[in-house]
């Protein structure tokens, strides 16, 4: 398959790029993420299958950039938003459906006592950082290095491959620490007036034993904010998040992705000393935390009460990290078996599974990426990740499973040849962070 295959999509991505900077509304899905060609523009999706404007249909995963975890068009949480639609969607007061949807995302995140929504990711993490640096009267923010994305904001963009329009002093404000290593991460804290860690508790790797309790020492030791990135690890990790399954309580923590199966809706949650800072019931210096028009947009909020009750409901956790293990598993065994199990592997959680594609000396590949891509989309499979939705079937995971053994067979020949080349199609697939188009 390539372009002459997908010609209607090939003219709407030219339309794109003439209208859209980068073609996208976020760099992750853009057409040089995909190889040259084969970027299908899609049409509509149910469930865990999706169809391109030129009529193919495909096998998604990661789908939503991972927020899609119950499946497109997921009956449960479509009645939910059609019952607020004829209701109105937002108001110049708060609605009962912003009440429920604290209360009931309180009741199923319990480490957390107060909670306010927004619409994105980098809404909340931005918030969350603002009020460490309020509540600490420190300015210095430590990331943690190992984990890829944190926000669209200066604090964190300033620090990628693609810091143009950041001031200096604004990228210098954020420092690096690594994940697992408690005494690199105490030394960074002696070394800067740190006002908090911001990090995601797992998501290739598991934590080493001890290391968020240590982490939590650490930070209470040094009078630091602890702050997990949920975006990911929430509903997919447990209801609770990541926090409530090892057990370790953050002071903040943000959520998104899942909560809404696609729909815009985004959480700050944390503790009620710190959340109060950005309220009106304390008499300490007031934090500009988050008014977002859209934050209360009731069905947004109806949505995310919807999800909640299905993963409580349906043990959709489970699930997701059966699907996955049955995926890893057969992508294992046929990459094995075509003579490739060193060079295409699959890591991470179950229900959080990427892929690596490694060259020869078994260093990570664009070029080998592309050519696995190429083969994957050719077979009727949309994955740059093999994130699962608890709408894939087992019917669905072999023949994905079947795709992959074909692209082992072709991913063995260019290995066997040294040079991926000829199998790719042209450019290779991009990294999204790099100074230059």
């Amino acid at each position: 398959m390539d372009a002459q295959f997908l010609p209607r999509s090939t003219e709407a991505n030219e339309r794109l790029h003439q209208l859209v900077p980068g073609g996208a509304h976020t760099y992750a899905k853009g057409e040089d993420q995909y190889p040259e060609g084969l970027a299908p523009v899609i049409s509509h999706g149910r469930g865990a299958h999706v169809w391109d404007v030129d009529g193919n249909e495909y096998i998604e995963y990661g789908s939503g950039l991972r927020s899609v975890s119950l499946g497109h068009a997921h009956p449960r949480v479509v009645e939910a938003v059609r019952r607020e639609l004829d209701r109105g969607s937002n108001f110049v007061r708060p609605s009962t459906v912003e009440l429920a949807a604290a209360e009931k995302f309180l009741a199923t995140v319990p480490t957390a006592q107060m909670v306010k929504f927004a619409k994105n990711g980098s809404d909340v993490t931005t918030a969350a950082v603002r009020l460490a640096r309020a509540a600490t009267g420190r300015r210095v923010v430590a990331i943690c290095a190992d984990h890829p994305f944190f926000s669209t904001d200066d604090w964190f963009i300033g620090t990628t491959g693609m810091p143009a329009g950041i001031p200096d002093e604004i990228a210098a404000l954020t420092v690096r620490f690594p994940y697992g290593d408690l005494a690199a991460t105490e030394e960074v804290l002696r070394q800067h007036d740190v006002a908090c860690l911001i990090l995601e508790a797992a998501t290739a790797v598991e934590p080493p034993p001890g290391y968020l309790e240590g982490l939590r020492a650490l930070a209470d030791s040094y009078g630091v904010v602890l702050i997990f990135d949920e975006m990911i690890t929430g509903f997919r990790w447990s209801e609770a998040g990541a926090q409530g399954y090892y057990g370790v309580t953050p002071d903040l923590s943000t959520f998104g992705k899942a909560l809404g199966n696609g729909f815009a809706v985004s959480a700050l949650a944390g503790k009620r000393e710190l959340m109060e800072l950005g309220g009106l019931r304390h008499a300490r210096e007031r934090v500009f935390l988050l008014s977002t028009t859209h934050g209360a947009e009731t069905h947004s909020l109806a949505a995310a009460m919807a999800v909640m009750d299905t993963y409580v409901e349906e043990g959709v956790t489970a699930r997701l990290h059966a699907l996955g293990e049955r995926l890893a598993s057969g992508v294992r065994d046929v990459a094995a078996a075509m003579g490739v199990g060193e060079h295409v592997v699959v890591r991470g959680r179950a229900s959080n599974l990427v892929f690596g594609t490694l060259d020869e000396q078994l260093r990570p590949s664009q070029p080998y990426r592309t050519l696995f891509l190429r083969q994957l989309v050719a077979g009727g499979v949309l994955g740059p990740s093999f994130v699962v939705s608890s709408a894939l079937t087992e019917a669905d995971i072999d023949r994905t499973v079947d795709v992959v053994a074909q692209a082992c067979a072709v991913y063995r020949k260019a290995l066997d040849a040294e040079d991926p080349t000829p199998w790719i199609g042209g450019r290779p697939v991009k990294p999204v962070f790099r100074p230059y188009a």
